[in-house]
């Protein structure tokens, strides 16, 4: 459970006491408490409790199988938590309230006293976190470790209880706002009614799932005006005519699915972030988990904080301004998916170039245009980029717990456009959804990297 009262700490303490009773002498217990008075505050500084935390949160997130959509909604919240919360360590940030989409004003923490503003931080993203996932007990195995970690740095009892209030405060007024965004009204909204009209989108094999989240365009943006602002140029124009411009788009993705070479394969696969992944064994289906394509630019932003030495508080600030393009990146992409409801590669090879086509990566239940991987990654390098620089190299080890080897890039963008290339490659896109879909993406950063103001 979430500690709001201070008992299950001090537990905690009681135990960890005990392991050094019978080896230590009172005189030096005292001279050691001394000595811990400023050791215990560069233990708890390190930016490790926040990495580990979002961690815990995205692992949940797989376990739970979260669409992508609603991850990113529950990595939004719980990043600006941790921000709000931390930013009172640097007086050269400023709250996001005001800033975002119907954030009031956070509450301050009580002047004149003693606080741990990283563990604040962390106890606001946790709190935030557990609420809006399924598996709390998850949550709560892990946070029965970490404060056993926390208690050992052996921080003040009080600037610890007091550290632990004011981050379950911050989370209350988060989990506040979050309440008002039209998410809980859009889990009882109609589901999507499939068309008719030839060009529209239909499920696909192997699992035909229903469309997911075709009202995702009501919920509220984080920073961008409306999920249309960004709204990109309609896609090509359908039809069969072995001589149009879109027959030659689909035969495009026939062609490289039919010709692929071995790294275009492994590209395809690195990027698939499919949580619905289907597999079908003779009668019995069953799902494979993995990672959604926003929790691998969580993972990303994670990598470019630890390489670059990021304290907590710029941690926590890339992970808000990351998180917050994520959300509204896919609040606009979805916009534009069940508009033009567009059919996807997989139908439309069948059923007019050759029946028997089967895609590199298993098709995601939602429309084509444009891409959701080429929006939501443009927007993410073009943050990143924002707040670590042009040239930031790095190696993106996400998918090795899902067994692939990592990649290597010489910038945010660089993996962005590989991201996005991913999607044709896997036989899923036709080639404008990506290449529009990462200038959706990097037009709509820009506008929140250039409204968000972080620091003074």
């Amino acid at each position: 459970m979430v500690y709001l009262t201070t008992e299950p700490i001090n537990c905690i303490k009681k135990t960890l006491k005990m392991r050094f009773v019978k080896f230590v002498l009172l005189a030096s217990l005292v001279l050691s408490c001394f000595g811990n008075t400023t050791e215990y505050k560069s233990k708890v500084q390190e930016p490790e409790f926040l990495h580990r935390t979002l961690k815990q949160i995205t692992d949940v997130i797989v376990h739970d199988i979260f669409s992508p959509t609603v991850a990113s909604r529950i990595y939004a919240y719980s990043t600006v938590a941790a921000y709000e919360a931390v930013i009172h360590q640097d007086s050269s940030y400023v709250s996001l309230a005001g800033q975002l989409n119907g954030l009031t004003e956070v509450p301050k923490p009580k002047a004149g006293l003693e606080y741990c503003f990283p563990i604040a931080s962390m106890q606001a993203m946790f709190k935030v976190g557990r609420t809006m996932v399924f598996s709390e007990d998850k949550m709560d195995a892990y946070y029965d470790q970490l404060m056993k970690e926390i208690v050992e740095t052996q921080i003040p009892d009080e600037v610890l209880d007091r550290s632990i209030e004011y981050g379950n405060v911050v989370a209350d007024h988060i989990l506040a706002w979050s309440s008002k965004d039209n998410y809980k009204q859009s889990r009882s909204f109609p589901k999507y009614s499939i068309s008719n009209e030839p060009g529209t989108w239909k499920p696909t094999p192997p699992a035909y799932m229903d469309a997911i989240e075709p009202h995702w365009n009501k919920i509220r943006p984080f920073a961008i005006d409306s999920a249309a602002q960004f709204a990109p140029p309609p896609p090509t124009p359908f039809s069969t005519a072995k001589d149009s411009k879109f027959y030659n788009e689909a035969f495009a993705v026939y062609e490289v699915g039919k010709n692929q070479t071995a790294e275009q394969r492994e590209i395809a696969f690195f990027w698939d972030c499919n949580p619905f992944m289907m597999n079908v064994k003779g009668h019995v289906m069953f799902a494979t988990k993995k990672i959604s394509p926003g929790g691998h630019w969580i993972n990303i932003t994670a990598t470019a904080c630890r390489n670059s030495k990021a304290n907590v508080v710029k941690s926590a600030e890339a992970y808000a301004r990351v998180a917050v393009v994520l959300a509204d990146g896919f609040i606009s992409c979805w916009d534009e998916k069940y508009r033009s409801v567009l059919i996807r590669p997989e139908t439309y090879i069948n059923q007019y170039i050759d029946e028997n086509w089967v895609p590199t990566l298993q098709t995601p239940p939602f429309p084509e245009y444009t891409s959701g991987h080429s929006v939501i990654s443009a927007a993410a390098a073009d943050a990143l980029t924002g707040v670590f620089g042009e040239s930031f190299a790095f190696t993106d080890s996400t998918e090795i717990e899902f067994g692939l080897a990592p990649r290597s890039f010489t910038s945010f963008k660089h993996a962005a456009d590989e991201a996005a290339i991913s999607r044709f490659y896997g036989g899923i896109h036709y080639m404008p959804a990506c290449e529009i879909g990462k200038k959706e993406g990097t037009a709509l950063s820009a506008f929140i990297r250039k409204k968000l103001i972080t620091k003074k």
